[in-house]
């Protein structure tokens, strides 16, 4: 070994020791009177020290040293003078008093130093990766997510899990999102497709006898990215068999109440609070939502279509709602500019119309629209939105997808900037009952709200064939402070009933057994009721460190345009090797960007 401790380790019980180390350069202090070098590797950094006594190879090399330079330095340890210690480092109580120095390599002045306070662009970092993944805040994230991942392997090894791989190369067939296509040489002209998950594999497990199987799987999506989306990301897949939602929900439930300890040092009871997806669309607007703070969405509706103000009543007549939020003590602290910036926000980002506000003084409801109403409707509102001096309330007319999608938007961003939950709280819940399918209004046709696997509930079956925007799923997904933390259903497990939840979906008998004819013969083979889930490994990650942004929990991720900005992939590839794989691609004309 080129070293006998790591740069993390030595401590005042190590006094007396002659020691070698490896590691970066973190920063070079010269005194006149000697050189003070911080020597860094992923486990910390330790204080070498060099005065003019040192012996000549020493002295002769700390000349050349740089920052980030790769060294090995020996030496015996030493107690730092009194008053000289750091308390914010483990190993700030010693330091080395050198007696000899290599150096392994050398460094190049990087873009950025790991050690810097201040964070360059993105870009910039995801460019130099690997210097970047030198900063201990990534080095920690990074230790963070291998126990974590340790922790789940170990949590579903106690319960019985078998952990079995599933195949990388596979079938296209559309669960969602655009497949990432793989052409085969040997079959020229045919594809492979990376897995967007495992969902179909996990259930053949189930149908072969392996009735708990759970594996940390790369999964691969071709669509639009945003800051807790990736093109490749891991999650935990799980599944079961003979179980209820219950069943499914209970492990989780385990699993959750493990991390929360050993990794936020947080005692969660059990079981973790549920909501159908009605009661979250109706309270908060969306499907994950955050439990760190209230305000939540109330219907006015009622009382809208009672008033003479145009707007309000207009929208209630036309059959569509107004709701509203109450951002208690906010009135002060939002002047007239910053209303019409929230206005603004609401209209461009979500398509409502408008947004209509009162503040509370003295007991009244204050506000240019005021006038319009009568006093017995503007105090029925006062108390329908519980509002106490001081307060602000903003209002939606519209449609319930828009009144939905503005009210979230406008939740999580005054939640945020009026600072009205601790950052480091976690709240855990689940949302179950969510839809069958979603109407696809410019496909006119029915979508899978989670999967086209995902079994209906046993009182919804007949409304499959009446009514089927009324189904509800056996699905439920995992909510961690606003965030869809994972997903999961019971299967569909009757090829009968896959065949009619398919059809339903567009595809006939011939085009379903054409897609999926290996899945439906599996099921006509004796298959048991089965369920799982899939968790954001990425994500999760990303929460329990406190992160807003899931490129900051992987090692190599991908930028907003699905880019690796460090080894520039996607890339052009060689013509020889296109031949092979009979590709050819067609020129592109200046208005397309396709090929």
């Amino acid at each position: 070994m080129l070293r006998t401790h790591t740069c993390g380790e030595l401590t005042k019980s190590n006094i007396e020791e002659t020691v070698t180390l490896g590691g970066w350069v973190e920063t070079i202090r010269d005194f006149g009177q000697g050189k003070f070098i911080d020597i860094r590797d992923r486990y910390g950094r330790t204080q070498i020290v060099i005065s003019p006594s040192s012996n000549e190879q020493v002295l002769a090399v700390v000349e050349d040293l740089k920052r980030e330079y790769v060294v090995q330095v020996s030496g015996k340890v030493r107690r730092r003078p009194t008053g000289q210690e750091n308390p914010k480092i483990s190993t700030g109580e010693i330091e080395i008093e050198t007696t000899e120095l290599t150096i392994l390599n050398q460094s190049k002045t990087p873009p950025f130093l790991p050690g810097q306070e201040e964070l360059p662009n993105e870009d910039l970092r995801l460019k130099h990766r690997y210097l970047d993944l030198r900063r201990p805040q990534m080095q920690q994230t990074m230790y963070l997510r291998s126990k974590i991942t340790k922790s789940i392997r170990d949590y579903f090894d106690q319960h019985g899990f078998l952990d079995i791989e599933t195949p990388i190369l596979g079938r296209s067939t559309p669960e969602g999102a655009r497949d990432y296509l793989v052409p085969s040489r040997v079959h020229n002209g045919e594809f492979y497709a990376l897995p967007q998950s495992p969902q179909i594999y996990k259930q053949l497990m189930m149908i072969a006898g392996y009735d708990r199987y759970v594996q940390v799987a790369r999964c691969f999506r071709d669509e639009d990215l945003r800051a807790d989306r990736q093109p490749e990301f891991t999650q935990l897949d799980m599944e079961m068999s003979f179980v209820e939602t219950d069943d499914v929900i209970g492990i989780i439930d385990g699993l959750v109440k493990k991390l929360a300890k050993e990794f936020a040092d947080l005692d969660v009871e059990l079981p973790l609070p549920r909501m159908t997806y009605d009661e979250a669309m109706t309270r908060f607007g969306h499907d994950a939502p955050d439990l760190r703070f209230g305000m939540e969405i109330v219907d006015c509706t009622d009382v809208a279509a009672k008033t003479e103000f145009r707007v309000f009543r207009g929208v209630a007549d036309s059959g569509n709602f107004v709701r509203g939020i109450n951002a208690a003590g906010a009135a002060d602290k939002f002047s007239r500019k910053r209303i019409d910036e929230l206005t603004t926000y609401v209209q461009e980002d979500f398509g409502a119309k408008g947004l209509a506000w009162f503040k509370v003084d003295g007991g009244k409801l204050a506000s240019p629209i005021a006038k319009n109403f009568d006093e017995a409707h503007l105090e029925e509102i006062k108390t329908k939105m519980d509002a106490k001096d001081g307060d602000l309330l903003l209002f939606i007319a519209d449609s319930w997808e828009v009144s939905c999608k503005a009210l979230n938007g406008l939740r999580k961003r005054l939640g945020a900037e009026l600072e009205m939950y601790d950052p480091k709280v976690m709240k855990f819940s689940w949302v179950v009952e969510f839809p069958m399918f979603e109407h696809d209004d410019e496909e006119k046709r029915w979508v899978a709200m989670h999967h086209p696997f995902t079994a209906p509930r046993d009182e919804d079956l007949a409304t499959l064939a009446s009514d089927p925007g009324k189904a509800r799923a056996k699905a439920y997904d995992l909510i961690i402070n606003g965030y869809e933390a994972g997903g999961g259903t019971i299967r569909i497990h009757d090829s009968e009933v896959q065949q009619q939840v398919f059809g339903l979906l567009g595809m006939d008998e011939t085009s379903a057994r054409e897609r999926f004819g290996f899945l439906l013969d599996a099921l006509s083979y004796g298959a048991p009721p089965h369920g799982g889930i899939a968790l954001g490994i990425d994500r999760i990650v990303m929460l329990f460190a406190g992160l807003d942004n899931i490129r900051d929990c992987i090692t190599f991720p991908k930028t907003q345009r699905a880019s690796d900005l460090m080894t520039e992939a996607p890339s052009v590839v060689e013509d020889k090797h296109m031949e092979e794989l009979g590709i050819a691609l067609r020129e592109k004309d200046d208005d397309d960007k396709s090929v």
